[in-house]
Parts: C-alpha cells; structure tokens; sequence
C-alpha cells in the first residue's frame, strides 16, 4: 500500500493529474475497487459505483486508457487518415465511420496526410507505435515502406475510396478509372463533342482523368484539353481554369470536372460571362456534396456513397479487432452518375 500511495504522489508531481489513487481515497475504497467500478461495473454494488462515480465527478479524474488496453490488448481507438479536413468530399465517410464506431464502444483519431502523401510513412509510423485497434486509409497505400509497416504491425487496415487487386487487407471502395470512362460515355450521349477536363493533381483524380480519356478516344474523339489544378480545389480554381480553357478554346461545350467545387466554379465563371449552363457549356462535377443539388443549375454529379464506406470500414475493423473472420475482404460499392440540370 505504501508503495501504490508513493506511486500515486509520483505520478502527480510528473504530470499535475489525478490518479486513480486520487479517486479511492475520496470514495473511501481501493484502487482496485474504483477500477471495476470503472471497467467492470456489475462486479461492485450499486453503492459502491455511486460513490466512485461522484468521486470521479469531482475530481475530473479521465481513466488512462492506454494502461488498460496494454492489459487487454485492446486500445478501442482507431486512426483514420485523410489528405485533408479542409475539403468537403470525406466528411460524410467520416462522419458515418465515427458514428459506426461510436456505437461498437470505439472512438476515432484522425490524421492529414495530404494529397501528396508527403506526411503518410511518418503518420503511419507513429500511429502504428501507439498500436490502435485499426487503422482506416483514404485511397490505397502506395508507399513501399509504409505497406511494409502495416504488414509487420498485424493491425487491421481498410483502404477507402479506391480500389486495388493488390490491398494491405481490407479494402472498401470503387473504380476511379470507372468514374472517369462513365462521364465520358454521359456526355457523349448527351451531344457533346468539344469536352475540356478541369482536375486536381491528386492520385485519385488523375486516376478519373485517365479513364475519361481513354473512353472518349474509344468513341471516336480527339485529345481532350485538360487544366490542372492544386488540391484540394476550390470553385476560385474553377473560375480561373474555365478563363483558361476558353483563351485556348471557345468552342468547348463541356467542362468534366474532378469535383464538384471546381464544377460550381466553372459554372459561376461560365454565368459571369454571359454564357448559360448547358445551353452554352454544359458542366458536370464529381462528389456530389450537399450543395451540388441546389446550385443553379443544379450539378451533373458523380454520386460516391460515402455513408456505405465509412460503416463497412467500421465493420471490418470491429470485426477483425473482435476476432471475427472476415469472409469478403475487398467490396466494390460503385458509384452514381446523377443527371441534373447542368449537363
């Protein structure tokens, strides 16, 4: 006892805490009392869990959580990593995967990776050191180094939003190349035939970029002028790209753009010009965010359902991290093109 007691008022020089020392001698119970309280509250009285629970209340004392899971070799944390929490396009996986978790007793960290992945090895690096329950990636890992730590680490890992033959485990997404040659093939449908593609210079876009091209030569159409833009884009980068395409050629009469920012900012540049959507140029974006269908004119989108990504991500990790098999480790769940005014 003398030694916990002298362990307690260690730890509150170091760190200024309370500890859970703290905590029992308040509830006039032992340490170990407080922490079934705490962790395995049907194994003390009703009266006992009141008293700690108001000693808790008083004090502030937060469990350290990271003791605990060491002992059971759960940490019930997950990390997600995004390029970036500025942009719109994740927010709904995102939201959806926190609230999936929440339900199954599990909390999310998130880190920016940026589109570049400049900072991924070093953010895998000090996720896996702090051993979560899973870890969620945005896109498919492609750094050599960093596949190879998730694979030592035996962590459960979903890559989102893209597709891979080839995934570090589990994998829950679409085809962006896809996306890209079922925009070309709308549009050819629809009588456009001058098409210009204006694009973020990430992976994923490039990725669209390259199936709309190939679609379109397959249907018999020329070289497709594309400008590119930094990500994550912006309707101001819209606006400024249409300007450019239309110096180079005014005859364009579609803009496929790689997402829907950029889609409303070329509309609002086209609008400021004197040119009407579609009737003049027609424009179709890629997301399909809140604010796509009320614009005026409403966006011709790609529909990703972000919700279904961020909840199957969450059931593959609490599956895995609950020693449950998981029988289809990759799924495909596609995407939407949503015609609307615009295009």
């Amino acid at each position: 006892m003398t030694q916990q007691n002298t362990a307690g008022r260690s730890a509150r020089r170091g760190s200024g805490g309370i500890t859970l020392i703290d905590v029992s001698k308040l509830a006039g119970v032992s340490a170990i009392t407080v922490s079934r309280a705490l962790n395995t509250p049907d194994l003390v009285s009703p009266d006992t869990r009141e008293k700690v629970r108001l000693a808790v209340e008083r004090t502030g004392y937060v469990p350290n959580l990271l003791a605990g899971g060491l002992a059971s070799n759960r940490s019930r944390l997950v990390a997600a990593l995004v390029p970036t929490i500025a942009g719109p396009v994740f927010l709904e996986t995102i939201q959806a995967l926190t609230e999936a978790l929440a339900d199954k007793g599990y909390q999310l960290m998130l880190g920016q990776s940026g589109y570049n992945n400049s900072r991924e090895d070093a953010l895998i690096d000090a996720i896996v050191g702090r051993r979560p329950d899973g870890i969620v990636l945005t896109g498919i890992m492609r750094s050599a180094e960093g596949r190879r730590r998730l694979l030592a680490s035996g962590i459960p890992v979903v890559e989102t939003w893209d597709l891979t033959p080839t995934p570090v485990d589990m994998l829950v997404g679409f085809s962006h190349e896809k996306a890209g040659v079922a925009t070309a093939q709308f549009l050819h449908r629809k009588g456009y035939r001058r098409p210009a593609i204006v694009t973020g210079d990430d992976h994923r876009a490039n990725l669209r970029r390259g199936g709309f091209e190939q679609a379109w030569r397959a249907l018999g159409g020329g070289a497709v002028p594309v400008h590119t833009v930094p990500a994550p884009t912006t309707l101001g980068s819209g606006r400024t790209a249409l300007a450019e395409l239309l110096a180079a050629d005014p005859a364009t009469d579609v803009v496929a753009c790689s997402s829907d920012a950029l889609a409303h900012g070329v509309i609002t540049e086209a609008q400021a010009r004197g040119l009407r959507v579609p009737q003049d140029v027609g424009v179709i974006g890629f997301g399909d965010l809140a604010f796509a269908r009320h614009a005026h004119p409403a966006i011709t989108t790609v529909r990703i359902d972000g919700t279904a990504i961020g909840r199957q991500a969450a059931r593959f990790i609490v599956d895995r991290a609950e020693g449950r098999p998981v029988e289809h480790k990759v799924l495909d769940l596609g995407f939407s093109l949503i015609a609307r005014e615009s295009a």
